[in-house]
Protein backbone atom coordinates (compact mmCIF):
# COMPACT_ATOMS: atom_id res chain seq x y z
CA UNK A 1 0.00 0.00 0.00
CA UNK A 2 1.23 3.09 -0.66
CA UNK A 3 1.59 6.10 1.46
CA UNK A 4 0.25 9.65 1.08
CA UNK A 5 3.64 11.01 1.38
CA UNK A 6 4.62 8.22 -1.50
CA UNK A 7 1.51 8.92 -3.64
CA UNK A 8 1.96 12.86 -3.68
CA UNK A 9 5.74 12.67 -4.68
CA UNK A 10 5.73 9.83 -7.33
CA UNK A 11 2.50 10.62 -8.59
CA UNK A 12 1.21 13.77 -7.81
CA UNK A 13 4.38 15.45 -8.20
CA UNK A 14 5.61 13.74 -11.08
CA UNK A 15 2.10 14.46 -13.19
CA UNK A 16 2.47 17.96 -12.24
CA UNK A 17 5.56 18.21 -13.99
CA UNK A 18 5.30 16.59 -16.57
CA UNK A 19 1.92 18.72 -17.27
CA UNK A 20 4.23 21.61 -16.47
CA UNK A 21 6.90 20.71 -19.41
CA UNK A 22 4.18 19.84 -21.89
CA UNK A 23 2.16 22.52 -21.42
CA UNK A 24 5.27 25.35 -21.47
CA UNK A 25 6.48 23.21 -24.70
CA UNK A 26 3.09 23.56 -26.22
CA UNK A 27 2.68 27.24 -25.41
CA UNK A 28 6.79 28.47 -26.74
CA UNK A 29 5.90 26.31 -30.17
CA UNK A 30 2.10 28.18 -30.30
CA UNK A 31 3.99 31.32 -29.87
CA UNK A 32 6.78 30.88 -32.13
CA UNK A 33 4.95 29.56 -35.29
CA UNK A 34 1.95 32.29 -34.55
CA UNK A 35 4.93 35.25 -34.59
CA UNK A 36 6.86 33.47 -37.62
CA UNK A 37 3.16 33.48 -39.35
CA UNK A 38 2.32 36.69 -38.46
CA UNK A 39 5.88 38.12 -40.13
CA UNK A 40 5.35 36.52 -43.06
CA UNK A 41 2.10 37.23 -43.61
CA UNK A 42 2.76 41.08 -42.95
CA UNK A 43 5.43 40.80 -45.10
CA UNK A 44 3.99 39.86 -48.55
CA UNK A 45 1.81 43.12 -48.86
CA UNK A 46 5.39 45.20 -48.04
CA UNK A 47 6.91 43.65 -50.60
CA UNK A 48 3.99 43.18 -53.01
CA UNK A 49 4.66 47.18 -53.81
CA UNK A 50 7.70 45.87 -55.37
CA UNK A 51 6.72 43.05 -57.30
CA UNK A 52 6.68 44.73 -60.66
CA UNK A 53 10.58 45.16 -60.51
CA UNK A 54 11.86 41.83 -59.72
CA UNK A 55 11.03 38.24 -60.45
CA UNK A 56 12.81 37.54 -57.30
CA UNK A 57 10.20 39.75 -54.97
CA UNK A 58 7.21 37.62 -57.20
CA UNK A 59 9.02 34.31 -56.16
CA UNK A 60 9.63 35.48 -52.69
CA UNK A 61 5.78 36.99 -51.87
CA UNK A 62 4.86 33.08 -53.75
CA UNK A 63 7.17 31.40 -50.96
CA UNK A 64 6.02 33.07 -47.84
CA UNK A 65 2.03 32.59 -49.19
CA UNK A 66 3.01 28.78 -49.02
CA UNK A 67 4.74 29.65 -45.72
CA UNK A 68 2.18 31.17 -44.23
CA UNK A 69 -0.04 28.27 -45.65
CA UNK A 70 2.04 25.81 -44.12
CA UNK A 71 1.92 27.20 -40.61
CA UNK A 72 -1.49 28.01 -40.36
CA UNK A 73 -1.82 24.50 -41.26
CA UNK A 74 0.42 23.15 -38.38
CA UNK A 75 -1.01 25.27 -36.12
CA UNK A 76 -4.73 23.85 -36.74
CA UNK A 77 -2.90 19.87 -36.59
CA UNK A 78 -1.11 20.00 -33.61
CA UNK A 79 -3.39 22.28 -31.87
CA UNK A 80 -0.45 23.60 -29.53
CA UNK A 81 -2.89 26.38 -28.58
CA UNK A 82 -5.23 24.03 -27.22
CA UNK A 83 -2.95 21.51 -25.59
CA UNK A 84 -1.12 24.54 -23.61
CA UNK A 85 -4.40 25.24 -22.18
CA UNK A 86 -5.34 22.01 -21.36
CA UNK A 87 -2.03 20.95 -20.01
CA UNK A 88 -2.33 24.05 -17.93
CA UNK A 89 -5.09 23.74 -16.66
CA UNK A 90 -4.40 19.82 -15.61
CA UNK A 91 -1.07 21.29 -13.78
CA UNK A 92 -2.94 24.08 -11.89
CA UNK A 93 -6.04 21.77 -11.14
CA UNK A 94 -3.59 18.97 -9.31
CA UNK A 95 -1.61 21.79 -7.35
CA UNK A 96 -4.70 22.39 -6.02
CA UNK A 97 -5.78 19.12 -5.05
CA UNK A 98 -2.29 18.73 -3.71
CA UNK A 99 -2.46 21.96 -1.50
CA UNK A 100 -5.35 21.28 -0.07
CA UNK A 101 -4.86 18.21 0.95
CA UNK A 102 -1.41 18.67 2.63
CA UNK A 103 -3.19 22.11 4.37
CA UNK A 104 -6.11 19.61 5.40
CA UNK A 105 -8.75 21.79 4.08
CA UNK A 106 -12.78 20.63 2.97
CA UNK A 107 -12.93 18.42 1.72
CA UNK A 108 -9.53 16.94 2.82
CA UNK A 109 -10.30 17.34 6.38
CA UNK A 110 -12.08 14.33 7.11
CA UNK A 111 -10.99 10.91 7.97
CA UNK A 112 -10.17 9.42 3.90
CA UNK A 113 -8.59 12.09 2.85
CA UNK A 114 -6.17 9.93 1.44
CA UNK A 115 -8.64 8.19 -0.35
CA UNK A 116 -10.67 11.02 -1.75
CA UNK A 117 -7.43 11.85 -3.16
CA UNK A 118 -6.52 9.31 -4.84
CA UNK A 119 -9.80 9.30 -6.16
CA UNK A 120 -9.52 13.21 -7.60
CA UNK A 121 -6.70 12.97 -8.94
CA UNK A 122 -7.18 9.76 -10.68
CA UNK A 123 -9.76 11.46 -11.88
CA UNK A 124 -8.67 14.11 -13.26
CA UNK A 125 -5.85 12.58 -14.48
CA UNK A 126 -8.58 9.91 -16.59
CA UNK A 127 -10.40 13.03 -17.62
CA UNK A 128 -7.22 14.70 -19.36
CA UNK A 129 -6.72 10.97 -20.78
CA UNK A 130 -9.80 11.02 -22.36
CA UNK A 131 -10.07 14.27 -23.64
CA UNK A 132 -6.78 13.65 -25.18
CA UNK A 133 -8.20 10.16 -27.09
CA UNK A 134 -11.30 11.84 -28.02
CA UNK A 135 -9.08 14.96 -29.43
CA UNK A 136 -7.34 11.96 -31.48
CA UNK A 137 -9.79 10.49 -32.73
CA UNK A 138 -12.26 13.39 -33.46
CA UNK A 139 -12.53 14.25 -37.68
CA UNK A 140 -10.98 17.53 -38.75
CA UNK A 141 -13.62 19.62 -40.02
CA UNK A 142 -13.36 19.45 -43.69
CA UNK A 143 -13.28 15.44 -42.87
CA UNK A 144 -16.89 13.67 -43.25
CA UNK A 145 -17.32 10.99 -40.89
CA UNK A 146 -17.22 7.26 -41.91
Amino acid sequence: MTSPEEYVEQRINDQIAWYDRRSVTNKRWFKRLRFAEIVAAATIPFLSGFADKSLEIKIAIGALGVFVAVIASLLGLLQLQVHWIEYRTTAESLKKEKFLFLTQTDPYNKDDAFHLLVQRVEALLSKENTDWLQSMMKPAKSEKPA
